[in-house]
Parts: C-alpha cells; structure tokens; sequence
C-alpha cells in the first residue's frame, strides 16, 4: 500500500459522534465572553474582549467584575442569575450598558460547571413588539387546517421573522434519520423539500445539544474562531459552552455548509413531550447575523410551535384512540352475543382495520388458522405464529420487516412485509395478526448515506460528503411503520380480546368443574371396580391352581377365565358402561371354543344385563362351556347344548342350559373352582339362585337371575360416526390381507408406547412408510413436509386435540380416519362428524377393519 493510499483510510461517518463539539474552548467573532467564579471574578475571557470593552483578557483575570463592568450592568446580571432555574436554564438582557452608555449590549448568562459564563453582543438598536409579534405567528398557525399547512406555515413565519434565504421543518424519524416536510425558499435556489438525511448527518452529541440549546446560530463560516483564554482552569477542566449562544462551530460541520454552498445557518430546535422532535433548519447563502432580538424571538416561537405541535397531536392520537375504543366495545359487545365470531376471520379483518389499517389478518386459534384480505401463505403464517412465540409474552409485536423476525420472508413480501400480532391467549398462544403490503417507495437521500468517508484536510477528522447530491435508494421488503398510537390502541383491542376469550374460559371453566365433577364420580366408580377386578383375577389365579405341577394347563385355565372377564369388559365398554346384550356373552363364549355354533342352540326374548351381572354371568358360562367341551355334549361330535332364558312372573330371568347326545354323565367326584363358579357366583354375586343337575343323559343347569340386574339396552342417536370397536380378546377374525399396501400413514399419538405399537400395526398391514407425530404442529409440518396418503388421528393430545390436522388433512383430500379411547363419549365437531372413529386400544382387527372401509377392498399381497 503506498503512503498516499494509507493517508486516505476509508472509514465510517458516525467516527463524527467522538468529537466534543461542547468544549471545542471557541466563540464566534460577533461577541465576547468572560466566565466568572462563584464570588464574581473573572476566572476566562474570550481572546476578543479588547475589542468590544477595552481591555486584553490578561487585565481581567482576577478582578471582581464590578471593576470591569458598570454597577448597573453588575446589579441586572446579578438579578438575572438569581432567577436562574434549572441546569439548561439561560436569561437575557437587552440594552445593557456595559461599560459606559454610549455601548449597549445583548447579553445572555448561565451556570457552567459552577461559573458564570456571561456573553454579550452589541445591541441592535431594535425595539419591536416582540409578543405581538409572537401572538401574530401563532394566530396564522392555528388557522392551518392539518398537518402539512401547519408545517409549511411555521417555516413560513420563521423565514419571515430571520429572513435567511432558505428555512426548513426538518422532522426525525425513529432510526435518527431526518426528512424535511416543508420549506420556505427564496425563488431560484431549488428545494430540498422531500429529501432524507441519514442519522450520521446530525452526530448524536449535537442531538443532546439541540435538545439542552433550543437555538444555534452560525453567522459566517468563513470568520475565524476566538479562543476563549485560558482553555481549562486550575483542575485542567475545559469550559463547557454546551448553553453558549456564541460557541464556535466544529470543523467537519464547516466544511459540510461549505459543501452545501451555504454561507450562514440557524438551527431552532422543536422539542414535544421532551424529546428532540426536529429542527427549524435554516440556511443561508452568504454570512448573516440576524439581531439578538429576532434570535430570542423566533427561539420563542419554536417554543410555541412545539406546544401547538404537541397539542394537535395528542388531540389527533386523543380521537384516534376514541374511536379505538368505540370499535372496541363495539368488537366486545358483538362477540359477547354471538363468540363464534371470534373465529370468523372476515368480521374479525373488517372491525379490526377500522381501527388499525391493514391490508390482511391472520387467526390463530389452537392451532387452527383462517385469512382474510392480503396475507401470508399458511406455511409461512406457521413461521411466524412460532417465531412470535418467542417474542415478548403477552405483548403487542409490530414490526414494517417481517425479515427481522423470520429469515427467507423476501418470499412474500408483496403479500405481506409488516405485521402486528396481537396475543389473546398464554402460552401456547394465539394471535390475531394484522398485515401489511411492501411500501415500495423510492427515498430521495441527500447524499448517498451508505457512502464511506475519508481522512482529509482535519486530519483525524472526517471530511464530510457532498450533502446537497441528491441519491435514491429504492427501500424494498418493508411496510408502512406501525405508530406508537396504533400499537396503543392494538393493547386495547388485546385487553378486550383477552376478556372476551377470558368470558369464554370462565363458562368453559364451569362446564369443566361439572364435568369434573361427573368425572370423580366415575374415577371412584372405575377404582372401585378395578379394584374388584384385580381381586377377582387373585382369586381366579388361586383358586385355579391345580394339585399337580402343570404349569402349562394352569395357565391355559386362568387365561381362558380371564378371557372370559376381557370379553364381557369389552361388551360392556363398548357401549359406555351400559346394558349388553346376553346373546353376544353366548355368542362370544361359543365362538372361543367351537367352530360349529349351532352345537349350541339358543331360545329366548332379547334380554339385556347390567354389567356387573354380565360379568358374573359370562365366567358361568365360560365354565359350563369349557366343561362341556372338555367332558360333556361339546367334546363329541353328536353332541349339543340347548340354552333357553324366559321371564316368570317376578321379572326374573331363567336361564337354564341342557346337554344332549355326549357321554354318560357322572356327578364330579372333586368340586374344583370351576364347579364352584357355577354352583355359587349366581347366587353370591347376584343373589340369585343356582341348580345343576348331573343326569347321566346330559347336564341340567338352571338359574335364576334377579330383575334388578336386567336392563333396557342404551339408544344411540342417529347419525352418529362409523366406529370399530375392539373385537373380543381371543377371538380370531377375518384380516383384510396388505389393506395399507403401498401407502405413507401418518399416525398422530401422543404416547410413545402406544405410537410405537400403532406403528407396528401399520407395517403388519403392508405400510410402504409410517410416520408419526405427537403435537399438532409436529403433524401440520410433517404433513407439509411429505404429504401422507391415509392417515390415523389421535382424538385427543395431552391438552389440545387433533381438529386442526383434520382440517388440513380436508382440504387436500387426504383420506383419514380417528382414534379415541372414549367410545361414544368422542363428540366429533360438525365438519367431520361421519368420519371413521377406531376405538383404542389398536388392534390389527380392528384398524384394518377400518382402513378398509376407509380406503376400500385391498390388492392382494
């Protein structure tokens, strides 16, 4: 690299923030300073004050400045200090005869780092009425009728007053960056009107003294700065000119103006609710000094027009937010009478953008979602309902780049660049999302902002661009900034929103405290009968073993009685806990051992029993089955069972079982536990009664089964889903053979271990592939990822259901059926009522019964 290159370094403009404009120990030649100490004797003195008062700056140090002033001067500038309030705080005086009558002054005074600093000008000889003056301007402003006239009359008025050739409301926006929204120009020299300042232009130090020092004046830019002697005093501490109305003027600013070709310049700030809202900036093509006086004045002026500034938009944020909250009892008042317009994303779109403008909304509710208007495409609203999730919880979000919260959203950003979410529920949340278009829009720069800078004649200082080159930046991916009252009023809709669904949880909450209410009884009831059960099965596997050591026969008896408990469970199950019907325990029982059913020939009305009856009855006759197909009619060919049931004239029911054409039959010589259940579980566990006859032509059993255990059977309405129930345990059935040959299944289960055997199941009946997913948007993404070809749906996961995957499963005609462990008790929602409904547990049997009526015959394998 050569020595010229190296002197050149590029480097950025914001190295402009370093510099210490507020000490640069300088005036401006049309005045002189002196900085006093706490008791009033000169401590610093401008270089220049020989030429305003006589006297060199070394004559002053030390003297009380009753010796240089005159006492009447002294006694007014004491008084102005006295009513000094506050750090930023500067007073003036007009007129004042420093040193003799025949030299008046303008003279200003404050406190710096605990001295005086006192600046004075020679007066200007004009005496105008400076408060008609004011109240004149201030009449013309309030007759503006809306924004832009009101600017453009407030530059107006202060081009006036100063006369400087060109003046400038420049406002801020929230990146530091500035745009001029009305000019008064001199005919001639062009206009900056529109144009866009990048925020290194106005450093952030000159902010903090915009903000303290509502008004800066640069005369001349040519004139030569007058040190202010000596630089620090006795602690080595600079003095601090950040109040001075006279302080010099940073290099690189000067060589800016003189980019711009301006000769003189005046800032006036335009402060509203504290902050630096912009300037009056105003320029000047030769050097101008205008008067002490007008400088006051206009300074009084911006004052004014900051506090109208201020009022007329509260008021504008005052009505907007009124009518906000008109539209929001109005959004409260409708869904308190109709909640399912929550969940309508038109009425929702509609009431929403009247109070925040909009171009789409987006709901997300459970996991469910509906558009309206311009808005994302559904996977990318996916994204973003998850990168929302990470945001601040229960805040309103907004944001013009949807490219700062989610990568790859240059996608769509004609459909949609700015967002604001508004969160209506905790965690996983929901949302209501407005949407907003790209502003594509084409910023007229002065200057290009992203040009890189260079050292130059300031040595360690920034030489500065060209600022009056106009360049245009097309901004692309962003959209109309959401305001600080838009997002005001998207809290009040969220409150109101959050009340509405908080009224629904309330009248969910009840209907969940009865359901669980209901729900303890039935716990008490099931703990009480599994309790009995698993006595039952102690009892079984006790009282089952046998004198000798077949272990493999001991088993082959209690399974079968256990089997015989399964299937009167299942039965009773299958229609929730309710009445089942006597023929299908016989059915089920003759099923498990012959293969000819019509050994057992039954007789008899349509009876139903209670389940605990059914239960008894189905281990008797499991025995009386078992033993016959062992030892009786059943275990030869020629043989058969005639069983009859008949009410008498109580309303019990008389079950009686009559053997036939088997071997001879010998009363048991050993009553073992099988014999015992026939003989006693009725009328033990039913308070019925029992009789066996052991004729040597056949076994004669009768029982007798009180009224009280007999029951109508339970209507189920009409129209209700298609669902395959759980076969009975032991029975073989027909297997529709490869029923999934060829086909993607996604199985949506939230247990593992159950997942783990569903996708066993699957595999068994020919899946080519299986995958599975325990959450709702673990299954919207695999579905988006690879579409399935059928799939099986759990009901229920953990807190949330599988509705939405259903939905979306529907609208790409993706066949799929559901499962559920609640029987009848699955209450499908209207769109999917009809569907298929597998009972769990999974069962080969019964999913290929049902994947068969799903998908029709299968190929064979």
């Amino acid at each position: 690299m050569t020595e010229a290159a190296e002197d050149w370094t590029a480097v950025d403009l914001t190295n402009c923030d370093r510099e210490p404009i507020h000490i640069l120990g300088a005036i401006q030649p049309i005045g002189f300073l002196l900085a006093l100490t706490a008791d009033w004797m000169v401590a610093r003195a401008s270089a220049n004050t020989a030429q305003f008062i006589g006297r060199e700056p070394a004559d002053l140090f030390g003297l009380p400045l009753d010796q240089v002033f005159s006492p009447e001067a002294v006694h007014d500038l004491r008084n102005r200090s006295a009513i000094l309030r506050g750090p930023d705080a500067v007073e003036r005086l007009f007129d004042c005869p420093i040193v003799g009558t025949d030299a008046l002054f303008d003279i200003a005074i404050h406190f710096s780092g605990g001295q005086v600093v006192i600046e004075a000008e020679p007066a200007s000889g004009e005496h105008g009425d400076a408060t008609g003056m004011v109240r004149s301007m201030i009449t013309r402003l309030d007759q503006t009728v809306d924004f832009p006239a009101f600017f453009r009359e407030g530059a107006r008025q202060v081009r006036a007053l100063i006369g400087f050739d060109r003046v400038m409301v420049y406002r801020f926006a929230a990146d530091g960056s500035g745009e001029v929204v009305a000019e008064a120009v001199k005919a001639g020299i062009g206009q900056f009107m529109g144009l866009r300042y990048p925020a290194s232009d106005i450093p952030a130090q000159a902010r903090e003294l915009y903000r303290r020092n509502m008004l800066r004046v640069i005369t001349d830019v040519n004139a030569a700065p007058v040190p202010v002697v000596s630089q620090r005093d006795q602690q080595g501490t600079p003095l601090d000119l950040s109040l001075s109305v006279l302080r010099s003027v940073s290099p690189i600013h000067i060589e800016y103006l003189k980019n711009m070709g301006v000769g003189a310049s005046l800032s006036i700030s335009i402060i509203v609710e504290g902050r630096l809202w912009g300037l009056f900036a105003c320029h000047h093509y030769s050097a101008r000094c205008p008067t002490f006086e007008r400088r006051s004045v206009s300074e009084l002026f911006a004052q004014m027009f900051s506090m109208r500034l201020e009022s007329r938009e509260r008021k504008q944020t005052v009505e907007y937010e009124r009518r906000a909250r008109d539209i929001s009892d109005q959004l409260l008042g409708a869904v308190a009478s109709d909640e399912s317009l929550l969940k309508d994303p038109d009425w929702l779109a509609d009431i929403l953008t009247h109070a925040i403008p909009a171009d789409g909304v987006g709901v997300w509710l459970g996991g469910a979602f509906a558009f309206s208007g311009t808005t994302p495409p559904a996977d990318e609203f996916r994204r973003i309902t998850r990168a929302l999730n990470g945001t601040a919880a229960g805040k309103v979000f907004a944001t013009d780049h949807i490219g700062s919260l989610i990568p790859d959203a240059a996608g769509f950003a004609s459909e949609a660049s700015g967002l604001l979410a508004i969160p209506i529920s905790r965690s996983p949340r929901d949302y209501v999302v407005l949407f907003r278009k790209e502003l594509i829009h084409s910023v007229r720069w002065a200057g290009d902002p992203h040009k890189p800078v260079a050292y130059g004649p300031n040595g360690p200082r920034l030489t500065p661009r060209e600022s009056f080159e106009e360049w245009k930046e097309l901004v692309e991916g962003k959209s109309a900034p959401f305001t600080a009252s838009e997002i005001r009023v998207a809290e009040t809709l969220r409150a109101t929103l959050i009340e509405v669904v908080l009224r629904l949880a309330d009248e969910a909450s009840a209907e969940r405290q009865q359901a669980s209410a209901r729900q303890e009884l039935l716990i008490a009831e099931l703990n009480h009968r599994v309790r009995n059960i698993l006595g039952l099965i102690r009892g079984l596997i006790r009282q089952s073993n046998p004198d000798g050591a077949d272990v493999q026969n001991f088993v082959k008896v209690v399974d079968g009685r256990i089997h015989a408990l399964a299937r009167a469970h299942n039965q009773i199950t299958d229609d929730h806990w309710g009445p089942a019907p006597m023929q299908a325990l016989i059915d089920a029982e003759a099923a498990a051992f012959i293969d000819d059913h019509e050994r057992i020939v039954t007789s008899g009305e349509a009876i139903f029993l209670n389940p605990n009856a059914y239960s008894t009855l189905a281990l008797v006759v499991h025995e009386l089955v078992t033993n016959s197909n062992k030892y009786g009619a059943l275990s030869t060919e020629g043989g058969r069972v005639n069983l009859d049931w008949r009410r008498d004239d109580a309303g019990d029911l008389i079950l009686e079982w009559r053997e036939s054409g088997g071997p001879t039959v010998k009363p048991p010589t050993r009553k073992g536990f099988g014999t015992t259940i026939i003989d006693r579980s009725v009328p033990y566990d039913l308070g019925g009664k029992a009789h066996v006859d052991y004729a040597p032509e056949g076994v004669h059993a009768t029982f007798c089964i009180p009224a009280r255990h007999l029951a109508e059977p339970r209507v189920i309405p009409a129209g209700a889903a298609i669902r395959y129930p759980r076969p009975a345990v032991g029975h073989p059935q027909a297997m529709p053979a490869a029923i999934l040959k060829g086909h993607d299944i996604l199985l949506v289960e939230d247990s593992l271990i159950i997942a783990l055997d569903a996708e066993d199941i699957a595999q068994r009946l020919g899946a080519a592939t299986v995958t599975t997913a325990a959450t709702v948007m673990g299954a919207l993404d695999q579905i988006e990822a690879h579409k399935p070809t059928v799939a099986m749906l759990d009901i229920n996961l953990g807190d949330r259901n599988s509705y939405p995957i259903a939905d979306r499963l529907a609208e790409l005609r993706i066949p799929f059926l559901f499962a559920t462990g609640y029987g009848e008790q699955a209450n499908l929602p209207t769109e999917h009522r009809g569907r298929p409904v597998v009972q769990k547990p999974y069962t080969v049997e019964n999913v290929a019964r049902a994947m068969d009526g799903l998908l029709g015959p299968a190929e064979e394998a």
